[in-house]
């Protein structure tokens, strides 16, 4: 098997892009485990270094000092929209259309079924045959039961699946699999000149490059937090609409967060004005906290600079690894390209095991996918280039055919 160093890229090199990287500062800023190199940033990002002492904040003296005052006096009842409004530059969003709540799966449900709403007349709803399952289930189950079409099934184009019987659009920006970034302009205005609306899953893209709801003109769109935004796991998720649907739009999930006047306790629902009647029921607060800390890096960020950093690695990666002979499923052309590389091994799973025992955690996609996530804010063009080594060096060695590394263990997303 070829060794890497037969590319023309050395590691020499890499350390000295890596002293001119701008974004090299936030590395310090982040709890990352010693001979660690962690590409599984695109599952769960790492734990930024101040995230325990705002989260004990809370718990000690919030919640154990400030007891229920706190829903003032520490603004607890307010976090929502608050952090909703720090995430929006990071999606192109203009105030008062993203809040923070509940999970991905949840605020999907809430937005389809609005989008549905403001339709009526119109039953499919378009989705992929490659979505995440969340979206592939939710599409099931949301309303009444639309028909659904699913590109990759029922046709190998959008433009196939789409006529005026489409009332809504679910689409990923980047495929969870393969990486591939979809063209969301382009995308968002073919399916509303069919008069349909654009949804669009922004979990494998926010953090990762800028992302421009508003330019683009889309509906609604969603979001995690725990992986490029470093939320913590099972962090909440946020949700974006666009203002000019705010009046019109129905969602199904009445809490009483979305209420008008909450603490009014009148018994019947009035939905509260603006992007917060998408609000249901009272907030996790411990989970808020985690992403209120880090959101505190995102305020710092340059978006054009992560971007650029993010494709050098992602580049990096696909050159170094070329040689090995593990066909990629993510496009080479840098602007269909997430921050991910997915590459193929008959036998990834066991690949995937044999090289975090050597402390470079990536993961595994059924059948045969090895994914490799690249966080610009902590990763480094020299990681990239000691990943590369440590996956020629398990596959030289044959170290992943021992049988500890063919038991199965569970996944996430």
């Amino acid at each position: 098997m070829p060794d890497i160093s037969t590319t023309s890229v050395t590691r020499a090199d890499c350390v000295r892009s890596d002293a001119a990287d701008p974004l090299r500062h936030f590395r310090d800023r982040f709890a990352l485990p010693k001979d660690v190199l962690y590409l599984d940033g695109n599952s769960l990002g790492a734990l930024p270094a101040h995230t325990p002492a705002r989260i004990a904040e809370l718990v000690h003296r919030e919640w154990g000092e400030g007891l229920i005052r706190s829903w003032n006096d520490a603004g607890w009842y307010d976090l929502p929209r608050g952090l909703g409004e720090r995430i929006a530059p990071l999606v192109g969003a203009a105030p008062g259309q993203t809040v923070v709540c509940d999970s991905t799966s949840v605020n999907l449900f809430k937005v389809l079924t609005a989008a549905l709403r403001l339709r009526p007349g119109r039953r499919v709803l378009v989705s992929e045959l490659g979505s995440f399952p969340t979206d592939l289930y939710l599409t099931e189950g949301v309303g009444a039961g639309p028909d659904r079409r699913l590109l990759g099934r029922d046709g190998d184009a959008l433009e196939q699946l789409l006529d005026q019987d489409v009332a809504v659009v679910l689409l990923s920006h980047v495929d969870y699999r393969t990486g591939r970034l979809q063209d969301m302009a382009a995308v968002t205005e073919l399916v509303h000149s069919h008069g349909a609306l654009m949804v669009w899953d922004l979990c494998h893209s926010v953090g990762a490059l800028p992302v421009e709801l508003d330019a683009c003109e889309v509906d609604f769109a969603v979001g995690c937090s725990y992986k490029y935004l470093n939320g913590g796991p099972g962090s909440p998720a946020f949700l974006y609409a666009a203002e000019r649907h705010h009046e019109a739009a129905a969602q199904p999930l009445s809490g009483w967060f979305g209420h008008a006047d909450p603490f009014a306790f009148e018994p019947d629902y009035r939905p509260a004005p603006g992007v917060g009647r998408f609000l249901t029921g009272t907030p996790p607060l411990l989970s808020l906290a985690g992403l209120q800390a880090a959101l505190e890096l995102w305020d710092e960020v340059d978006l054009a600079a992560l971007r650029t950093k993010s494709l050098a690695l992602t580049s990096l990666f696909l050159q170094l690894t070329a040689p090995l002979g593990l066909p990629s499923l993510t496009p080479a052309a840098p602007e269909q390209r997430g921050s991910q590389v997915s590459l193929r091994h008959p036998d990834a799973y066991a690949v995937v095991q044999a090289l975090i025992e050597r402390g470079v955690i990536g993961d595994f996609r059924a059948p045969d996918v090895m994914r490799f996530g690249f966080t610009p804010l902590y990763l480094s063009h020299t990681d990239v280039w000691d990943a590369a080594e440590a996956i020629r060096d398990v596959l030289e060695s044959g170290v992943w055919r021992e049988p500890r590394f063919a038991a199965a263990a569970g996944a996430v997303t």
